[in-house]
């Protein structure tokens, strides 16, 4: 599904949706955005690699 969409966005179609996204958000606003994103997804990849509390009441014999 996603393979296809890319086949139908070109550079203009690009170009369109990053104005679009700069004149919704403004140029101040964006960097906080992508911050916050960035926390998230340390945050999702920090929380896979941590052992479930189960793995970890096993380990310890509870």
């Amino acid at each position: 599904m996603l393979s296809i969409l890319l086949a139908f966005l070109g550079t203009p179609e690009i170009i369109i949706i990053v104005v679009a996204i700069l004149l919704l958000f403004g140029g101040k606003k964006i960097p906080e955005l992508m911050r916050g994103l960035g926390r998230g997804v340390r945050e999702f990849k920090e929380g896979q690699n941590e052992p479930k509390k189960d793995e970890v009441n096993e380990k310890q014999g509870l």
